[in-house]
């Protein structure tokens, strides 16, 4: 099983649609998906309930998490997305900060795939 959290700093937007969506895509077997953030907020932005509710996912009872040593610890991938210094610096074996503008956003991250290349991948999903 592979293991990756995707981190931001108030998860509440970016992270927590980044894990949503990689969990959509890919095996549950094989791997899995979290978000947390060094700083977390209250809760999940509101814009982020109604866009991803367009697209067939849920997160109304998603809460932001602290991102912590015990979430970290089983993790094999940490892609960061805005709190890059803080968790490179306290995580950097696992650390992977996403590339900026790497593809347009209509695109898939495929920088991602060939380090969950054995988490079984169903495909992009197409979001309208």
């Amino acid at each position: 099983m592979v293991n990756i959290i995707f981190a931001c700093v108030h998860n509440a937007g970016r992270s927590q649609m980044a894990a949503a969506i990689f969990n959509q895509l890919v095996d549950p077997l094989k791997a899995q998906a979290m978000s947390a953030g060094t700083e977390p907020g209250e809760r999940v932005h509101p814009e982020v309930l109604v866009v991803m509710h367009e697209i067939g996912i849920d997160l109304r009872y998603a809460k932001p998490q602290k991102l912590t040593e015990e979430l970290a610890k089983d993790a094999q991938l940490l892609i960061t997305m805005g709190c890059g210094d803080q968790c490179r610096k306290q995580w950097p074996s696992i650390y992977a900060e996403s590339p900026r503008h790497s593809s347009p956003p209509t695109q898939p991250a495929f920088w991602l795939l060939p380090k969950v290349s054995s988490a079984g991948a169903r495909g992009p999903a197409k979001v309208q």
